[in-house]
C-alpha cells in the first residue's frame, strides 16, 4: 500500500442529449473538462503500538470543511458502517463523502478478503477543486503559489457552483483514491480497462445512493472515461442493493460492481472530439438551476401530458444530436453553427411544451449575441438540463477569440446587470488519472 496516492477526475458538460440521456433509447454527447477534483490519500502515521480506526476527509479551500469518521464492520456481511465524529462545536454532514467512503471501503473488504477482525490503516484524504467549479470570488491563493486552487471565504455547502459536475467528480476521485490506496495493483489498476470498469460501476452505485435516486450517470461516466458518447445503464441494476450496514450489503455490492453481464452502459470514445483548432469553452452566469424540479416537470410532460408528441420530438432531437457529433468528429467546422442551431431549436420547443425554461430567454439572448457579435464563436448551448447554469460555447481555440468573448461579456454584464464571465476551463478528452504530488505543494504535508 503506497503511503501517498493522488488521483483526479474531470468535470463534465452534456453538450447534446439533455433529458434524452435519462432514457436508454437515446444517447448523450458528454465532454470531460479540464477542471478537476483532486484527491490525495495519505497514510496517518501513529506511534508504535497505537491503533487508530479513523478516516479524515478535508477540503482546505473552504471554511469548516473537515469530516472525521470512525468505522466498523457491520454484522451479517453488512459492510463498513461509518460514524461521523464531531469536529469543533458541531457535526457537519456530507452525504457524498460519507456514502462514498462506505461503498468504497465495503467493496475493498470483499476484494481484499477482509477477516471480521480486519481494519484499515488510518488515512487522511485531501480534496482540492479547480477554481472554475465555483462562481464566487476567492480571497487568496495561499498556501500555494499557483492560482489553480484558491481559498474561498465560505463553507462548502454555501458555495455557488457553476454546474460542472463537482459531486460526480468528487465521488469518482474519492473512490479511485481509496481503491488505489488500499488494494494491490493485482486487485485494482486504475490504468487498466477492467480497473476503470470497476471504478465506473462502484462510483455510479455510490453517487446514486448519495443522491437518493438513480440518475442517468453521464456525469460519473465522464469523470471516469472523459469525453464520450454515453448510453445510460438500466436503473434496475441498482434498485435492489441493500442499505449500507444491512444484512448482505457487502457481497451484494461486490457482485453488482463485478458483474460484467449486469451493466448495460455504453461508453463510446472513438471519434468523439472537436475539430483541431476548435475548443469547448464555458461561461458562468452565476445563478444556477434547480435541476431536480426541472427534470420532474419535463418527465411529467413526456409520460403524462403528451407522450406521442414528446417521443416524436425526442426522436428528431436524437437525430440532430448525432448529426452534431458527426460534424464535430468529422472536422466539418463549416457545419457546426447550423448543427447546433438545429439542436437548440428543438430544445426550446421542448421547453415551451413542458413549461420548463431549458433555454431561458436570457440565455437565448446571450448565446445569440455571442454568436452574432464575437468573431470566432461558432455557436453555444445551455447544456445538460439547461436553465441558468454555465453555458457552453464552441469557439476557435486562440487568444484573439478568448479576448473577444471576455470583452463582450464585460459589456453585456454591465448593460444587463448580470454576472457573466468566461471560465478558464476547456473541454478535455481524458478521464480519471493518477497525479504527481508536486502540484499540491503547500496543501499537503
Amino acid at each position: 500500500m503506497p503511503s501517498t496516492t493522488a488521483v483526479s477526475a474531470p468535470g463534465k458538460v452534456l453538450l447534446a442529449g439533455g433529458y434524452l440521456v435519462l432514457d436508454r433509447q437515446y444517447t448523450g454527447l458528454v465532454f470531460g473538462l479540464s477542471a478537476r477534483i483532486n484527491v490525495v490519500a495519505q497514510e496517518i502515521r501513529t506511534s508504535k503500538g497505537v491503533q487508530l480506526s479513523e478516516i479524515v476527509v478535508e477540503s482546505p479551500q473552504f471554511l469548516e470543511a473537515q469530516w472525521r469518521y470512525g468505522y466498523h464492520l457491520a454484522p451479517e456481511d453488512g459492510g463498513i458502517k461509518l460514524t461521523q465524529l464531531q469536529v469543533g462545536s458541531a457535526i457537519n454532514p456530507n452525504p457524498f463523502v460519507e456514502v462514498t467512503l462506505a461503498y468504497a471501503l465495503t467493496y475493498i473488504t470483499v476484494a481484499a478478503k477482509f477477516k471480521p477482525s480486519g481494519t484499515f490503516d488510518p488515512v487522511h484524504l485531501t480534496v482540492l477543486a479547480d477554481n472554475d467549479y465555483y462562481s464566487q470570488q476567492h480571497t487568496s491563493t495561499a498556501p500555494s503559489t499557483s492560482t489553480r486552487f484558491a481559498k474561498f471565504p465560505t463553507r462548502l455547502k454555501d458555495a455557488h457552483k457553476t454546474g460542472l459536475g463537482s459531486s460526480a467528480a468528487l465521488v469518482t476521485a474519492l473512490t479511485a483514491a481509496l481503491l488505489t490506496h488500499y488494494l494491490p495493483s493485482s486487485a485494482f489498476d486504475l490504468d487498466s480497462e477492467q480497473g476503470r470498469r470497476t471504478l465506473h460501476n462502484l462510483a455510479q452505485a455510490a453517487h446514486c445512493a448519495a443522491q437518493g435516486k438513480v440518475g442517468s450517470g453521464f456525469d460519473v461516466a465522464a469523470a471516469v472515461y472523459g469525453t464520450c458518447m454515453y448510453r445510460r445503464f438500466s436503473p434496475s441494476i441498482l434498485r435492489d442493493l441493500p442499505d449500507v450496514g444491512a444484512s448482505g450489503f457487502a457481497p451484494a455490492l461486490a457482485a453488482c460492481v463485478d458483474s460484467a453481464d449486469r451493466w448495460d452502459t455504453e461508453v463510446a470514445k472513438d471519434g468523439i472530439r472537436v475539430p483541431p483548432g476548435v475548443a469547448l469553452r464555458m461561461c458562468d452566469v452565476d445563478c444556477g438551476s434547480q435541476t431536480v424540479g426541472m427534470v420532474k416537470q419535463v418527465l411529467k410532460w413526456r409520460d403524462q401530458t403528451d407522450p406521442l408528441g414528446a417521443k416524436k420530438l425526442w426522436d428528431e432531437l436524437q437525430t440532430r444530436n448525432v448529426a452534431l457529433g458527426a460534424a464535430l468528429s468529422g472536422d466539418r467546422k463549416d457545419e457546426i453553427k447550423a448543427a447546433v442551431a438545429r439542436v437548440r431549436q428543438l430544445v426550446r420547443d421542448m421547453g415551451h411544451a413542458s413549461g420548463v425554461p431549458i433555454e431561458p430567454e436570457s440565455q437565448t439572448a446571450l448565446l445569440d449575441a455571442l454568436t452574432d457579435n464575437v468573431e470566432g464563436v461558432y455557436e453555444g448551448v445551455a447544456p445538460g438540463a439547461g436553465g441558468f447554469d454555465a453555458i457552453a460555447l464552441l469557439v476557435q481555440d486562440d487568444e484573439k477569440t478568448a479576448a473577444g468573448i471576455k470583452s463582450f461579456i464585460e459589456r453585456w454584464s454591465e448593460e444587463k446587470g448580470e454576472k457573466v464571465r468566461l471560465l478558464d476551463v476547456k473541454g478535455e478528452m481524458e478521464g480519471v488519472r493518477r497525479e504527481a504530488l508536486e502540484q499540491y505543494r503547500g496543501w499537503i504535508s
